[in-house]
């Protein structure tokens, strides 16, 4: 086919939003004169159309005004001269929508190149015209925020500042606040930062409240329209562009994608392969962007349907005549299931945790999925199987709600009594966790009496275990040591290492409550062997947990520390949240013992833990509430109302990894007396240096922030290490220090 000449004035620049880096590195590719054919690819309604219009005015600079067609509704063929020459002697020529054309259109824009090799020409579409010499230039949805509800930090984010200006345009009344914001980022992470989509969305505020809507479409799917009237037909609806996306794909393709459409928590290589029905099937879908690479941790690579094709490929599936198609792809989306879970659940204590931890957790929302499909099936013990084998993947990421809510249901169902004691018992783990301990309590007990009869030994010890557990935190250190202590010993008879780590650990707990200093000797010796065994079996998530327990038998501050770090080291590796709170707290409170110049890392770490609580629901017990609220106290006379506002604001912006890592940024007493002091120190950065000469002027953090347009908590960070480069404990002795150096 040849290319249809459409008049110049038939496109216009437009407005865009947060795609300010991509139109500095679109004019810049095309300012290379070896580009000759660029191709912007992407899913529909990414803005590829909208970015090329909107460089216009940097197009003309380059090459005078461009040549265009709008291909997506097909074009009268002509030829001869594309456009003008431009200041350089090249001409460019847009092909805007260049869908569905195939071959021919690809052998007609090879042809306009050879003929003429001072043209460059410029496409879009959702994937590469395949002509040799072709360069791509991926167009991908905007950022998504993470889950939060500050709106001044919600506002940086592109997909929210899209969100709102169109919100605004359809109800100028409409403002981002604190009380819709997370409404406000969880639309936009399930619309997948699609630009399309989010401005489809904010037209409906006209009727509906960030919430409602974000309950619509969570309930209905992602199938939204009322676009303008003078946009293209399918930027009309999601309906409509996914139809348009989908529009000419092979058979095998198409259900090949009506399959993956059942993922939607997205899905590895490996198991679209196992799906696909013959290679070089999935690669037509990527190469369309009906199927897309997800951002996700290294060595765990996704893919993932993107909306709104997932919803339009579900619903044609739904709807086909053969009802059994829905029915089988569920099938296979289930075994798939089941197939991670089983890989998964013997390796979840060893030493591959942290890898099929990071797994079990990318297919969280596919876990779900099928859970609620088993339960509207009527199928309860196999319901049942998947809850127990998440038992470890949920309590360690913080799935404690859900977790709670849908065990408990799964033990009110008809199933054995073994599966029901251990539904119970797991739904007493979750309550425990969210600190409920009457409620773990009554589980506990309940799922012990219905293990009792059925003479299973390990079952029954490590039952007894978890309630001693619950007993202790329930503040009843009688009976939780005459529960743990007989189960203790009979895990470790029956070579239960794993179950034994966790019920000696609480043991300990037990033992260190009490306060004697014999039972803190017991419970010294207790987690020596408890420590040992979990390194054994390279639990990382049990070890983590004895040895913040160990910390607190140490005499010196060093040896406590050594403790916490490792433990906190161990947290981080293997993604934990549900016990981090308490470890941030912990290692807060050590620092404001041991260094006292640390406080406001510790009232960071402290503001990271309340934070993290606050997303999973959980409550710390009455012992170490009245102990944080003792550090808090002393945080804000010391540090006085700003000091201590700016570090708390800098905590709770720490996401979990973050604050491991502000924690263990913390200097260790334990190697000071290695660290060279002032007459032999380690060398200042020059940004350092800097911060140390003003404060040597006697410069408070705040005028040094201002003077060197910095944050005022990076200043602080910046102190902190000129003061223990210098080995100095004051800022009279850096002063000093650099006096003396200069």
């Amino acid at each position: 086919m040849a290319v249809s000449q459409m008049a110049v004035g038939t496109w216009q620049a437009v407005e865009l939003v947060g795609r300010e880096w991509e139109r500095l590195a679109l004019v810049g590719r095309l300012r290379d004169p070896s580009v000759r054919l660029l191709t912007l690819t992407g899913p529909g309604g990414v803005g590829k159309s909208g970015l090329v219009r909107a460089v216009r005015p940097e197009l003309a600079e380059l090459f005078g005004e461009p040549g265009y067609a709008d291909l997506s509704e097909g074009g009268r063929p002509v030829d001869g001269v594309v456009g003008p020459q431009g200041p350089d002697g090249r001409r460019l020529l847009v092909l805007d929508g260049c869908d569905h054309h195939g071959a021919p259109l690809g052998t007609a824009v090879a042809e306009l190149l050879r003929r003429d090799d001072r043209l460059v020409v410029l496409a879009t579409g959702q994937q590469p015209l395949r002509v040799y010499g072709e360069r791509l230039f991926p167009v991908a949805p905007l950022p998504v925020p993470p889950p939060g509800d500050d709106p001044e930090e919600l506002r940086e984010v592109a997909s929210v500042e899209l969100f709102v200006r169109r919100a605004r345009e359809a109800d100028p009344a409409f403002a981002l606040t604190a009380g819709n914001g997370r409404a406000v980022a969880e639309l936009c992470g399930l619309l997948e930062g699609l630009p399309l989509a989010l401005e489809l969305a904010a037209r409906q505020l006209r009727l509906h409240t960030p919430h409602d809507l974000l309950d619509r479409l969570r309930r209905r799917g992602v199938v939204l329209g009322g676009g303008p009237f003078d946009a293209p037909e399918r930027h009309r609806s999601l309906t409509a562009l996914a139809a348009w996306s989908c529009r000419g794909l092979p058979p095998e393709s198409a259900a090949l994608l009506e399959q993956l459409a059942c993922f939607p928590g997205g899905f590895t290589t490996a198991t679209a392969e196992r799906l696909g029905p013959a290679d070089g099937v999935l690669d037509v879908l990527l190469d369309r962007g009906l199927v897309v690479r997800q951002p996700t941790l290294p060595g765990h690579p996704r893919l993932a349907v993107p909306e709104p094709v997932r919803s339009y490929a579900r619903t044609a599936l739904a709807a086909s005549a053969e009802g059994s198609r829905e029915q089988a792809a569920l099938d296979r989306r289930t075994a798939e299931c089941r197939r991670l879970l089983a890989a998964a659940e013997p390796r979840l204590s060893g030493t591959e945790q942290s890898r099929w931890l990071d797994a079990v957790q990318a297919e969280h929302a596919n876990v779900l999925a099928t859970l609620d499909r088993l339960r509207e099936r009527g199928e309860p013990e196999a319901t049942a199987a998947i809850l127990l084998a998440c038992r470890l993947p949920w309590l360690t990421r913080g799935h404690l709600r859900e977790g709670l809510a849908r065990a408990d249901r799964a033990a009110g169902e008809a199933v054995p009594e073994p599966v029901r004691a251990r539904l119970l018992d797991l739904a007493g783990a979750f309550a425990a966790a969210l600190g409920d301990p009457a409620g773990a309590v009554g589980r506990q007990r309940a799922a012990l009496a219905l293990a009792r009869p059925l003479g299973d030994r390990r079952l029954n010890a490590l039952l007894a275990a978890r309630l001693g557990g619950a007993l202790r935190r329930l503040d009843d250190p009688a009976g939780a040591e005459q529960a743990l202590g007989p189960a203790l010993e009979t895990l470790e008879s029956l070579g239960a290492a794993g179950a034994a780590v966790e019920a000696g650990t609480e043991l300990a707990r037990v033992l260190l409550d009490r306060g004697d200093r014999g039972d803190r000797l017991r419970a010294a010796e207790l987690l020596d062997r408890v420590v040992a065994a979990a390194r054994r079996i390279g639990d990382g998530r049990a070890l983590a947990g004895a040895l913040g327990v160990l910390a607190c038998t140490a005499e010196d501050p060093a040896t406590a520390g050594q403790a916490l770090r490792e433990g906190l080291r161990l947290y981080g590796t293997v993604g934990e949240r549900t016990e981090l709170p308490a470890a941030l707290e912990d290692f807060a409170l050590h620092l404001l013992r041991a260094a006292p110049v640390q406080q406001p890392r510790a009232a960071a770490l402290l503001a990271a833990a309340e934070a993290l609580r606050g997303e999973l629901g959980t409550e710390p017990d009455g012992r170490r509430r009245a102990a944080l609220a003792d550090a808090l106290d002393g945080l804000r006379d010391r540090l006085r109302p700003h000091g201590f506002a700016v570090a708390w604001a800098e905590g709770r912006r720490l996401s979990p990894a973050a604050a491991v890592a502000e924690a263990l940024a913390a200097p260790d007493l334990s190697r000071r007396a290695a660290a060279p002091g002032p007459a032999g120190g380690q060398s200042l950065t020059a940004r350092q240096l800097q911060v140390a000469m003003l404060v040597a002027e006697g410069l408070t953090n705040r005028q040094i922030a201002a003077r060197m347009a910095l944050s005022e908590w990076t200043v602080v960070n910046h102190v902190r290490q000129v003061m223990r480069r210098l080995g100095c404990a004051s800022r009279v002795q850096v002063a000093w220090s650099i006096g003396r150096w200069s």
